[in-house]
């Protein structure tokens, strides 16, 4: 999705987002359904969504990417039109899970957290679905499918590739990649810092070198000091000149 075709689509959902805003006592917690205007318009929570969510609630971008980032059914990357997730928990490989996950890869050529080539499928082996009456289980856009079988599985498939399942398809406005794990976010979890990070020796420096969300808040607090008047906790918001004089700005 273009610049443009994002603008237009963040105004054509503005007014929804302040009936959603109008609905609770702090605009704070009118985040997560937000986010889901938008998911449901791109199929995914993209920059954009989350930059025009700092503006509109009065946020940092880290603030709500920290919360999207906590949620993994909100994908940070375009995904496949159908998002296939088979569980892998102890019910269902007892019950044939593994033979399941075997064919889900072979059919389709992917493995796990990976999208076919055309964009059509993602697939992801997830934890239990809390339907272990039912196993092998799985969900097709978070709708369950019980009692699986490699034939009911081709089944699926060609219906999804004829247009003809029951459940839709995800809205899908851009093609997606290989895979929609941030790299990021991936390596971050095995250890790795982050840019913000880099070169810092100290965990409580929130400095770093090629992370500019610092300057963009300090920026904000700073030409805008009423907008966080009431953010009392935040030591940037007490105490500009004391960092503008730490940085030697």
């Amino acid at each position: 999705m273009t610049i443009d075709n994002f603008a237009q689509l963040a105004e054509r959902l503005r007014p929804r987002c302040e009936a959603l805003i109008a609905q609770y006592p702090s605009k704070r917690s009118a985040l997560m359904p937000i986010i889901h205007l938008f998911v449901d318009e791109q199929g995914y929570a993209s920059k954009g969504a989350m930059w025009f969510c700092a503006e509109l609630l009065d946020l940092t971008p880290a603030d709500v990417e920290s919360v999207v980032s906590f949620y993994t059914l909100f994908y940070q990357k375009p995904v496949g039109k159908y998002m296939l997730q088979v569980c892998r928990n102890l019910s269902c490989t007892l019950n044939g899970a593994q033979e399941i996950m075997t064919h889900v890869r072979d059919r389709l050529g992917v493995d796990h957290l990976q999208t076919t080539e055309d964009g059509l499928f993602s697939y992801e082996e997830v934890e239990c679905l809390a339907a272990c009456d039912r196993a092998p289980c799985m969900q097709v856009n978070l709708q369950f499918v019980y009692d699986l079988t490699p034939q009911k599985i081709d089944q699926m498939l060609a219906a999804m590739r004829g247009g003809t399942y029951e459940t839709p398809p995800l809205p899908q406005t851009e093609q997606p990649s290989r895979t929609w794990i941030v790299r990021e976010d991936n390596e971050i979890a095995m250890g790795r810092r982050s840019a913000g990070a880099t070169d810092v020796k100290s965990p409580d420096d929130a400095g770093g070198v090629g992370d500019p969300s610092g300057v963009i808040m300090l920026d904000r607090i700073l030409n805008d000091p009423a907008r966080f008047a009431g953010r009392t906790r935040e030591r940037a918001v007490e105490e500009p000149a004391q960092i503008l004089e730490a940085i030697g700005e």
